[in-house]
């Protein structure tokens, strides 16, 4: 099949173009490159079947070829990143949805979107199920990715009963792994990086609030068993790992790994930030045979593994790959060498 995977130079969606090409799918990775990266993509850019596109969801999609499958990933996720252009995510989130949804309606493919866990807001019932619908303040801070999640599922939704096309809806909970930006906010990602320099852990609040942590391996199979699901299956689907740590303990599990001498500074708490996050995955097991099987431990030693290697690269490697972000291709860059992906844990 030919799949477009919009975000596809992402964290998550870079490793998802691997996979892809893996099965023997032709890929069309369509970036702006906002916080993905061209070197995520860099070993496939020679590859018959994949075709990089520099282009911003926000504005309409143009793909002359036959397309049957879209992975709508295109949204900055990380609150650091989403929150230095709230009118710009909101817009990704709503608009964007809204051009690959007639992309998808004119080429007869299945779509697939990838909402989140944020949609649930600071959840007063835990853990969360589908069928919760949440409890997010509409004028907050992170109001601009929660609010525009949840519109673009209403999207999704209207699309499917109105035009019958058929959507598979994703919420996906917290997500970790190699390819993940050093700068981003996120409670892995900075963990690492400032265990691995030395410096003091970032903690935002007492650390007893929870994550339920999830490897990327696990989280694409799930995505892939869900996009291939029969079409009565649209979701939304949880896709995350139900096994609940509090900030502390992640944090001192990396300080272990890591071996660092770094200590925890304990920060305010960010406005609407969670207190509890953990996912029922009961509709993802019945209707996909879908749960995590990489463990935490294991996950967290081939993420350090990955910022070991770049922070020991030339220029310190974090700089030179936040340096990467600016660097623009022509807007259709040839194909690529080689698939690769992450060393995979599970599947």
């Amino acid at each position: 099949m030919t799949v477009l995977v919009a975000g596809g130079a992402g964290f998550i969606g870079s490793h998802l173009c691997d996979r892809l090409v893996q099965r023997g799918h032709r890929v069309i990775c369509v970036d702006n490159l906002y916080t993905g990266r061209l070197d995520n993509v860099r070993p496939l850019l020679n590859h018959p079947d994949f075709v990089f596109i520099e282009h911003d969801v926000r504005d309409r999609l143009v793909v002359a070829e036959p397309v049957e499958r879209v992975y709508n990933l295109a949204c900055a996720a990380s609150p650091r990143h989403y929150q230095n252009d709230p009118i710009g995510t909101m817009n990704t989130c709503v608009v964007g949805a809204h051009n690959l949804l007639e992309l998808a309606r004119e080429k007869s493919a299945r779509i697939l979107q990838a909402s989140t866990s944020e949609v649930y807001g600071d959840p007063e019932q835990h853990p969360q199920r589908e069928d919760y619908v949440g409890h997010v303040n509409p004028i907050g801070p992170r109001a601009c990715y929660d609010e525009g999640k949840r519109a673009a599922e209403t999207l999704f939704f209207d699309y499917h009963r109105l035009y019958g096309l058929p959507i598979k809806v994703a919420r996906i909970f917290n997500t970790y792994g190699p390819r993940m930006l050093e700068n981003d906010g996120r409670v892995v990602s900075n963990f690492i990086v400032q265990a691995l320099r030395n410096e003091p852990i970032t903690i935002y609040g007492d650390g007893s609030q929870t994550r339920s942590f999830c490897y990327v391996d696990d989280l694409l199979f799930g995505l892939e068993l869900l996009m291939e699901s029969p079409l009565t299956v649209t979701g939304p689907c949880n896709l995350g790992n139900p096994q609940e740590v509090t900030i502390c303990d992640i944090a001192r599990l990396i300080l272990a790994q890591t071996e660092s001498a770094s200590t925890l500074d304990f920060r305010p708490l960010p406005i609407d930030d969670p207190k509890r996050r953990r996912p029922v995955i009961d509709r993802a097991l019945e209707l996909l045979g879908w749960r995590p099987r990489a463990p935490l431990d294991a996950g967290l030693r081939a993420t350090i593994g990955y910022f070991a290697m770049k922070l020991s690269a030339p220029e310190d490697g974090m700089r030179a790959a936040a340096k990467d972000t600016r660097d623009r291709p022509p807007r259709c860059t040839p194909r690529l060498a080689a698939a690769t992906t992450s060393d995979s844990l599970v599947h």
